[in-house]
């Protein structure tokens, strides 16, 4: 069956801010020179929670009725 034009929009949007999290939790984690005031507990944690919501969005948009 083929997706609507607003559907396959839709999608696009899911996937790229899936992506768009995924990317600035990893960010957080893995650039040491990030302009963050931030002890290194905090931006692993902070980095951890991007991460796991852009995963909790990605698997919360496909498993929809």
């Amino acid at each position: 069956m083929e997706k609507s034009l607003k559907e396959r929009f839709l999608l696009a949007i899911g996937v790229l801010l899936f992506l768009i999290y995924l990317f600035f939790g990893l960010i957080i984690i893995f650039w040491k020179e990030l302009p963050l005031n931030m002890a290194p507990n905090y931006r692993l944690a902070l980095g951890v929670v991007l991460i796991v919501y852009s995963f909790l969005r990605f698997f919360r948009f496909f498993n929809k009725d």
